[in-house]
């Protein structure tokens, strides 16, 4: 894998030295798809990526930003009609292939600017669209193909359907579909798009989540892979672990698309808290469906309890703490995955505030040797993951760090890891080995690019003196 990476950074070395882009006086290569190669612009857009160069004395973040930011308009997305409803198709980078998780978090921070662009804000309206028909294909699948062209994983022992890239049961990918939703309400008012078959997905994804709360059976779902890799498989006959139904949500693989070792994943029912209270409120105010608006908001209770009751323990050193999973029976693993939602992104998410007690004392943990999944070495620190090797950083990790901290330093110290870190590439990877940038997984990761760009857009409302210090 590394020699492959050295082979692809030299080669993208090479092709940086054939263009440049200067930023205020200063040049650095043109690694941004030229205008005409581009899947869609926004002007409101590209105006944004503009001001906030002018805005930056960091010349090297700035090139970053403005490759990062535009990423998913750039590359990934494929905008049109399907059935007179506007349709977009949203891929992950270098995997063709659309994650209800991804989708969800690549347009995220270009929502603020759909009223300044209709044609934005319909492309953003056709994720939701395209979410609501992949629910209702398969709640059970985490990643979907354009059409029915099949799949690497056909193989798989699970019920595979032509148009699934993926069947992973993953809780968070039906809380992103809702979140999308709710907050392109919030800020548009516009709720064309919540019509009967969008009510129909969300009926989809709170009997997914029913069933898999395992009270009366394990329910339909069951997943194995012929494979080398234990993480990408499950055991116990395709439903992983015994777990003992106390409120919570069974999810078998977490946003790392990794299995879980025990069944309930915590941040993401943490995330389905959250989820099905703004789902409560969306099917009460645009529906008038009061009856599904309660047994959504009744569920997020009964889960919410049970996370207090059987999520929170007690650390010998960091006193109250989220656990990552446990199972009901008083099993709990104690750890912190870098992919959303994670035990660090609670805040980020709706689900505790920055300044709660028990999430302060998690956020130390998983930010420390404690936390068997962080690395620290000569190139930077953070979280990594079982997903791709020991002592490889997520990036997204870092990043996410940063957007839940109000603490000026730290979020600085946050910026200079990840310009040091980027490989000279003037994009975000999917991971870096602590002691080499150089080595690096995925060149192309669409949901990190866009996520850096959004933490510096919210360093720019929130800490903008940052903006006009140079981190070296």
């Amino acid at each position: 894998m590394k020699s492959q990476v050295l082979i692809k950074f030299w080669q993208t070395a090479f092709l940086l030295v054939l263009a440049t882009q200067a930023i205020n006086g200063q040049n650095f290569p043109e690694v941004r798809v030229k205008p005409e190669q581009r899947n869609f612009s926004s002007p409101p857009i590209e105006k944004a990526i503009q001001a906030m160069q002018r805005l930056m004395a960091d010349k090297e973040l700035a090139w970053m930003f403005g490759n990062c930011f535009p990423n998913t308009l750039d590359r990934t997305v494929k905008f049109g009609k399907k059935d007179g409803k506007y349709d977009t198709f949203v891929i992950t980078g270098d995997i063709y292939a659309m994650w209800l998780r991804d989708c969800s978090a690549q347009v995220w921070p270009y929502m603020p600017y759909m009223k300044e662009d209709p044609n934005l804000q319909n492309l953003i309206k056709g994720v939701i669209n395209r979410q609501v028909e992949c629910v209702l294909i398969d709640p059970y699948a985490n990643a979907f193909n354009f059409g029915k062209e099949g799949s690497e994983w056909d193989s798989d022992h699970t019920t595979m359907l032509p148009e699934l890239h993926e069947r992973k049961w993953e809780v968070d990918g039906l809380c992103y579909v809702i979140r999308l939703g709710y907050h392109y309400w919030k800020l548009t008012g516009d709720n064309s798009c919540f019509d009967g078959q969008w009510h129909k997905a969300m009926q989809a994804i709170v009997k997914t989540f029913k069933e898999q709360q395992r009270k009366e059976s394990k329910g339909p779902y069951k997943f194995t892979r012929t494979t080398d890799k234990a993480s990408d498989t499950q055991f116990g006959g395709g439903y992983g672990s015994p777990i003992k139904p106390i409120g919570l949500i069974s999810s078998m693989f977490r946003p790392s698309d990794d299995a879980t070792t025990f069944g309930f994943l915590v941040p993401s029912n943490c995330f389905a808290v959250v989820s099905l209270r703004q789902l409560a409120e969306m099917e009460a105010a645009i529906r008038g469906d009061k009856a599904f608006a309660k047994e959504c908001a009744d569920l997020a209770t009964e889960v919410n309890n049970a996370i207090q009751k059987y999520a929170i323990v007690q650390h010998p050193k960091y006193g109250r703490i989220f656990a990552y999973e446990v199972d009901g029976f008083g099993n709990r693993l104690l750890m912190d995955d870098a992919n959303v939602p994670s035990l660090l992104s609670l805040p980020y998410l709706g689900y505790v505030s920055k300044k709660d007690p028990v999430y302060l004392n998690t956020r130390k943990f998983v930010w420390s040797r404690d936390n068997p999944y962080f690395y620290k070495g000569t190139a930077g620190e953070g979280i990594g993951g079982p997903h791709v090797a020991e002592d490889m950083i997520w990036p997204m990790a870092i990043i996410m760090k940063a957007l839940t901290s109000d603490n000026e330093a730290e979020i600085a110290a946050c910026l200079r890891m990840l310009k040091h870190t980027h490989a000279n590439t003037g994009f975000i990877h999917e991971t870096f080995h602590k002691d080499d940038p150089a080595n690096f997984t995925r060149s192309w990761f669409a949901w990190a690019n866009t996520l850096f760009g959004e933490l510096l857009l919210k360093v720019e409302k929130e800490h903008p003196a940052l903006l006009k210090k140079n981190l070296e």
